[in-house]
């Protein structure tokens, strides 16, 4: 590895339910979701089909109108039974039914070496056409990424370091094939260097191992694992810069569609939290609806299901759809009651990342917490404590920018690091804060205000 960086910033969640390394024997998923409100920053959602037409995986079902080249596509075959659409008929969902037995679409294939020599504009259309482009997502703003644009780098963390997140050593475990290729495409694509992450504490030699990438290893709390954290350590973001980011799993997608000529939604999620009672990882596709992996799996029936961890994922129903870029789901105690004494009365069995009278945990610092969802507290005045600073491992002054925000000040949010950061580089921000602001939703605002300026 050529270079090392130690995070000091940060906090770890440390949370009871962590799925064992194993899959779990779950009732086949029969309905699959595609979700626009998934891809931030789609506006003008075109949907190519209709109830009642049949799909395989790879079809076409849907495109923005703002980035017409880029398709977004079926995860597995069947019929697509239905097109849901809410207030002002914003499109919420396109539901499918899926086959016993999964056909795809057949793209062409390429080795290794027509990879590695083919052109830029071959390598983008293929990415865009068959489905994959969405795994692409540009920084700043956190959105798919433009296929006009030139990007100074691309970033890919090998690692999560959110609560109770997925292990990708064990969901990476034999993907280095197609993670290699996936690589040799994305260098096509970029002028400068693709930058992989690894954790410090990783034992795995798969990632370690691939070609034509330059590898930094990272340690310390949570989030070392958001690659906004590790570009802001590596190769920080410049005002009217272009970066590039993709999820591992992403790679492995990108290389399987180029070598094996498919479209491959499949994946490795772990069922997680402590109200499960038995965490482990479910083999599934994109989109795949949560009930079978929670029905008659929960300890109580009263519980709250997350698409994604408990900091930055998505509350839904039992009956929901698992996000188009999560690779978790989490299912907690749901916490909608009112506490006697709430912070001030004594225990151990809360977790804080503050030394606050009654709340002891700091006493205790690798224990495994069963945390619900109740926030303790209402919003409040934004009282400027310096915590946030302890948990940011960035060199950003995040309750000025927040401020900021609130203000709609452009260039304080632009001096203050509005294009560095997306909601889960501060999500832990809104963890420890005493005041109860909805962090990621202002910096969502911020973002857009940007953006759209």
């Amino acid at each position: 590895m050529s270079k090392q960086v130690k995070l000091k910033r940060g906090f770890d969640i440390r949370l009871v339910g962590k799925a064992e390394k194993k899959v779990g024997d779950y009732q086949p998923v029969k309905t699959f979701a595609i979700k626009p409100t998934d891809f931030i920053g789609m506006q003008r959602p075109k949907v190519l089909v209709k109830e009642g037409d049949t799909v395989k995986a790879g079809t076409p079902i849907l495109f923005d109108k703002k980035l017409e080249k880029v398709k977004y596509v079926a995860p597995v075959s069947g019929e697509i039974i239905e097109i849901k659409r809410g207030e002002k008929r914003k499109l919420l969902e396109i539901k499918i039914l899926a086959d016993g037995e999964i056909n795809f679409e057949n793209f062409e294939k390429l080795t290794s070496s027509e990879i590695k020599s083919a052109g830029r504009d071959t390598i983008i259309d293929k990415l865009t056409s068959s489905g994959v482009w969405p795994q692409i997502i540009q920084r700043p703003y956190g959105i798919v990424a433009n296929p006009d644009d030139n990007p100074r780098a691309i970033f890919i963390s090998g690692f999560d370091s959110h609560p109770l997140a997925p292990d990708y050593d064990y969901i990476l475990k034999g993907q280095s094939k197609y993670f290699q290729a996936g690589i040799d495409a994305l260098k096509k694509l970029t002028d400068g260097k693709v930058y992989l992450g690894l954790s410090a504490d990783s034992k795995s030699t798969e990632l370690g191992a691939i070609q034509g990438v330059e590898t930094t290893a990272f340690s310390g709390p949570h989030p070392a694992g958001n690659v906004g954290v590790q570009i802001h350590n590596t190769a920080p973001i410049n005002k009217g810069e272009t970066l590039w980011t993709v999820n591992p799993y992403g790679v492995v997608q990108i290389g399987k569609l180029l070598i094996n000529g498919i479209y491959d939604a499949s994946k490795l999620v772990a069922i997680t939290g402590s109200e499960v009672k038995a965490p482990s990882y479910a083999q599934t596709y994109i989109g795949s609806c949560v009930d079978s992996y929670v029905a008659g799996n929960t300890k109580s029936n009263h519980f709250r299901v997350i698409s994604g961890n408990v900091l930055t994922g998505e509350k839904i129903s039992q009956e929901g759809y698992l996000g188009y870029y999560q690779h978790q789901i989490t299912v907690i105690p749901e916490g909608d009651y009112y506490e006697f004494m709430g912070w001030m009365k004594p225990t151990t069995d809360k977790l804080s990342f503050h030394k606050a009278l009654g709340l002891l945990s700091f006493l205790f610092p690798k224990k495994e917490y069963a945390l619900d969802s109740n926030v303790r507290g209402e919003p409040r005045a934004f009282v400027q404590t310096g915590v946030f600073e302890k948990v940011t491992p960035m060199d950003i002054y995040p309750v000025y920018l927040l401020k900021a925000i609130m203000a709609e000040d452009f260039d304080e949010m632009e001096e203050l690091g509005i294009y560095e950061v997306i909601e889960e580089d501060l999500a832990l921000c809104e963890f420890v804060d005493v005041s109860k602001h909805p962090v990621q939703q202002l910096i969502r605002k911020g973002i857009e205000l940007i953006q759209y300026s």
